[in-house]
């Protein structure tokens, strides 16, 4: 692409921003919450579009309105991109990205919720306001690891955060006795039409001390980019769920999932193994076609 074709392309970007950002933001102000959860959607596909960036996706994903906290590992800036523009949803974040310029200001429109690693009481609020989401039937995407990686591996889950489906059970409405929780693996299996080989993936992950700008240059300069998302067999969460396993449940599912992407092969040796707490043995729903993963 030459740079006056990407230019052409951001300054297209930034007039459907301009287009939006109003609308969005009087929908917020006056309660039409619905309305504005579909236009960051539009924005992101506009997005896609421009820089030939193609996402497709497999599984089971929730239905509309559906109570849901999503796991997903985490490779690039445009993980959040893609997922944004399959339909209306929300990120948990570092407070950090809050005050950086035009991102800060896209997360804030996507309704982030933002955490403060450096203070000790920064889950139990996040939780809180998670679980608030939730119990309102929203999408939240968790990126489990707390980190990008490069694609190829994956980093332990943390199950801090999970604590928000429990604190959505205890302060829900009537009715809502369970939450969903939604294993999800953001693959990137081609470019150019060609399988992506392991010496590409850092041109697309972005992790480590690596520059956002240069990155960004690498970007726009190499061609078409296809995403895959595969939502795993879902997880339902109850008030007597355990935490750890639950989470330990929803890193295998995605481990297999970008291990069947990367290598084309399931993972040896069983996936999981135990229960998730009282009365419970496992994920609800449909797995996915080619999974190993158990459902119920």
């Amino acid at each position: 692409m030459t740079r006056l074709g990407t230019l052409l392309r951001l300054a297209l970007c930034a007039l459907v921003f301009g287009l939006l950002a109003g609308p969005h933001c009087l929908s917020l102000r006056y309660g039409r919450g619905r309305f504005a959860a579909h236009l960051p959607a539009w924005f992101h596909r506009t997005f896609l579009w421009l820089f030939g960036v193609r996402v497709t996706q497999s599984g089971t994903p929730p239905a509309p309105g559906e109570p849901a906290l999503v796991l997903a590992n985490h490779v690039s800036w445009l993980d959040i991109v893609a997922l944004g523009s399959l339909r209306p949803l929300s990120f948990v974040a570092k407070s950090e990205i809050a005050g950086w310029p035009v991102i800060g200001t896209l997360a804030r429109l996507q309704r982030t919720v933002f955490i403060d690693r450096t203070r000790r009481t920064a889950t139990a609020s996040v939780n809180a306001a998670v679980a608030n989401r939730l119990s309102g039937g929203d999408l939240i995407v968790l990126f489990a690891e707390g980190t990008t990686g490069d694609g190829t591996r994956l980093l332990p889950f943390r199950s801090s955060l999970v604590g928000a489906a429990r604190a959505a059970l205890d302060g829900a409405a009537p009715g809502l006795d369970r939450i969903r929780l939604q294993p999800l693996a953001i693959t990137y299996p081609r470019r150019n039409g060609l399988p992506l080989v392991r010496a590409e993936r850092p041109d697309i992950a972005w992790y480590g001390d690596m520059e956002l700008a240069p990155h960004l240059a690498t970007f726009v300069t190499r061609g078409p980019i296809d995403v895959h998302v595969v939502w795993g067999a879902p997880i339902v969460f109850e008030a007597g769920t355990d935490r750890k396993r639950a989470t330990a449940l929803a890193e295998a599912s995605v481990r297999e999932a970008l291990q069947r992407a990367v290598t084309g092969r399931p993972p040896h040796g069983p996936v999981w193994a135990g229960g998730l707490g009282p009365g419970r043995a496992g994920a609800k729903g449909a797995a996915l076609p080619d999974s190993g993963v158990p459902a119920i």
